[in-house]
Protein backbone atom coordinates (compact mmCIF):
# COMPACT_ATOMS: atom_id res chain seq x y z
CA UNK A 1 0.00 0.00 0.00
CA UNK A 2 1.39 3.42 -0.96
CA UNK A 3 1.91 6.11 1.66
CA UNK A 4 -0.50 9.03 1.65
CA UNK A 5 0.94 12.54 1.54
CA UNK A 6 0.23 14.22 4.87
CA UNK A 7 0.76 18.00 5.02
CA UNK A 8 1.55 18.14 8.75
CA UNK A 9 4.58 16.87 10.66
CA UNK A 10 5.10 15.68 14.21
CA UNK A 11 5.55 18.70 16.48
CA UNK A 12 3.53 21.13 14.31
CA UNK A 13 0.91 23.30 15.98
CA UNK A 14 -2.39 22.81 14.16
CA UNK A 15 -5.96 24.14 14.24
CA UNK A 16 -8.95 21.79 13.87
CA UNK A 17 -11.15 22.90 10.96
CA UNK A 18 -14.28 20.77 11.44
CA UNK A 19 -16.01 18.44 13.86
CA UNK A 20 -16.80 18.62 17.56
CA UNK A 21 -13.37 20.11 18.36
CA UNK A 22 -13.51 22.83 15.68
CA UNK A 23 -11.27 25.80 16.48
CA UNK A 24 -9.11 23.96 19.02
CA UNK A 25 -5.36 24.36 18.76
CA UNK A 26 -2.89 21.61 19.62
CA UNK A 27 0.46 20.00 18.91
CA UNK A 28 0.72 16.98 16.59
CA UNK A 29 1.84 14.00 18.69
CA UNK A 30 1.87 11.34 15.97
CA UNK A 31 1.39 11.14 12.18
CA UNK A 32 -0.07 7.98 10.65
CA UNK A 33 0.70 8.44 6.95
CA UNK A 34 -0.74 5.08 5.86
CA UNK A 35 -4.17 5.99 7.24
CA UNK A 36 -3.92 9.73 6.49
CA UNK A 37 -4.57 10.51 10.17
CA UNK A 38 -2.89 12.46 12.95
CA UNK A 39 -3.11 12.48 16.75
CA UNK A 40 -3.36 16.01 18.16
CA UNK A 41 -2.80 16.93 21.81
CA UNK A 42 -6.11 17.38 23.74
CA UNK A 43 -8.25 16.96 20.59
CA UNK A 44 -10.78 14.15 19.91
CA UNK A 45 -10.53 12.80 23.46
CA UNK A 46 -12.05 9.36 24.05
CA UNK A 47 -12.75 7.41 27.22
CA UNK A 48 -11.16 3.98 27.53
CA UNK A 49 -11.93 1.47 30.28
CA UNK A 50 -8.74 -0.36 31.33
CA UNK A 51 -8.47 -3.54 33.36
CA UNK A 52 -5.50 -3.80 35.71
CA UNK A 53 -2.57 -5.52 33.99
CA UNK A 54 1.22 -5.55 33.97
CA UNK A 55 1.24 -2.40 31.81
CA UNK A 56 -1.47 -0.58 33.77
CA UNK A 57 -1.20 -1.35 37.48
CA UNK A 58 -4.22 0.76 38.38
CA UNK A 59 -7.25 -0.03 36.23
CA UNK A 60 -10.06 2.43 35.60
CA UNK A 61 -11.22 5.05 33.17
CA UNK A 62 -8.51 6.60 30.99
CA UNK A 63 -8.94 9.66 28.76
CA UNK A 64 -6.73 9.66 25.66
CA UNK A 65 -6.48 11.25 22.22
CA UNK A 66 -7.90 9.41 19.21
CA UNK A 67 -6.71 9.95 15.61
CA UNK A 68 -8.46 12.39 13.26
CA UNK A 69 -8.10 12.77 9.50
CA UNK A 70 -5.29 15.11 8.46
CA UNK A 71 -7.69 16.92 6.12
CA UNK A 72 -9.54 18.21 9.20
CA UNK A 73 -6.49 20.14 10.48
CA UNK A 74 -4.53 23.11 9.20
CA UNK A 75 -1.03 24.22 10.23
CA UNK A 76 -1.14 27.22 12.59
CA UNK A 77 0.75 30.34 11.49
CA UNK A 78 1.87 32.35 14.56
CA UNK A 79 2.19 35.58 12.54
CA UNK A 80 -1.32 35.40 11.04
CA UNK A 81 -2.78 33.93 14.23
CA UNK A 82 -4.84 31.33 12.35
CA UNK A 83 -4.65 28.06 10.46
CA UNK A 84 -3.12 28.63 7.02
CA UNK A 85 -1.88 26.76 3.97
CA UNK A 86 1.89 26.40 3.60
CA UNK A 87 3.99 25.93 0.49
CA UNK A 88 7.42 24.32 0.24
CA UNK A 89 10.22 26.49 -1.10
CA UNK A 90 13.91 25.84 -1.68
CA UNK A 91 16.15 28.65 -0.46
CA UNK A 92 19.36 29.80 -2.16
CA UNK A 93 21.53 27.56 0.03
CA UNK A 94 19.45 24.50 -0.97
CA UNK A 95 17.43 24.06 2.25
CA UNK A 96 13.72 23.26 2.04
CA UNK A 97 11.42 25.44 4.13
CA UNK A 98 7.67 25.72 4.59
CA UNK A 99 6.29 29.21 3.97
CA UNK A 100 2.86 30.66 4.84
CA UNK A 101 0.90 31.37 1.65
CA UNK A 102 -0.75 34.51 3.10
CA UNK A 103 2.02 36.32 5.03
CA UNK A 104 5.20 34.64 3.73
CA UNK A 105 6.45 33.70 7.22
CA UNK A 106 8.81 30.70 7.33
CA UNK A 107 7.66 27.95 9.71
CA UNK A 108 10.08 27.71 12.65
CA UNK A 109 10.61 23.98 13.28
CA UNK A 110 12.75 23.09 10.24
CA UNK A 111 15.35 20.33 10.22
Amino acid sequence: MALNKVHVKKGDTVVVLSGKDRGKKGKVLKVMAQDGKVIVENVNMVTKHEKPSKKVKQGGIIHQEAPIYSSKVSVYCPTCGAGRRFKTEILGDGTKVRKCVKCGEILGNQK
